[in-house]
């Protein structure tokens, strides 16, 4: 037989279990508020300053981009170079 849910009926809840909710429903309320200073915090904190390249800065990493595609024909040149002997050597030419 179900027991039917009305005005008269009670429950039983110990102290420790009320504790232990109001424990926890005073935890979870306090980690909101610690998170929502956090936010605040954090939409307060100043923007840092945008990261300009100045003109020498993009002038020598241009001349040192510029360099090292020199610096690689040339590796390529030298090793076409060497490659054209290896082979005047391998096949007799």
């Amino acid at each position: 037989m179900a027991k039917e849910l009305n005005e008269d009926t009670g429950f039983r809840v110990s102290i420790k279990t009320l504790i232990g909710i109001a424990f926890a429903i005073a935890t979870v309320v306090g980690m909101w508020f610690a998170l929502q200073a956090d936010i605040q915090e954090a939409k307060e904190l100043p923007e840092p300053p945008p990261q300009d390249v100045t003109r020498m800065e993009f002038d020598m990493k241009d001349k040192m981009i510029r360099q090292t595609i020199i610096t690689t024909q040339e590796d390529v040149e030298e090793i076409k170079e060497t490659l054209e002997k290896i082979e005047d050597k391998l096949y007799g030419r």
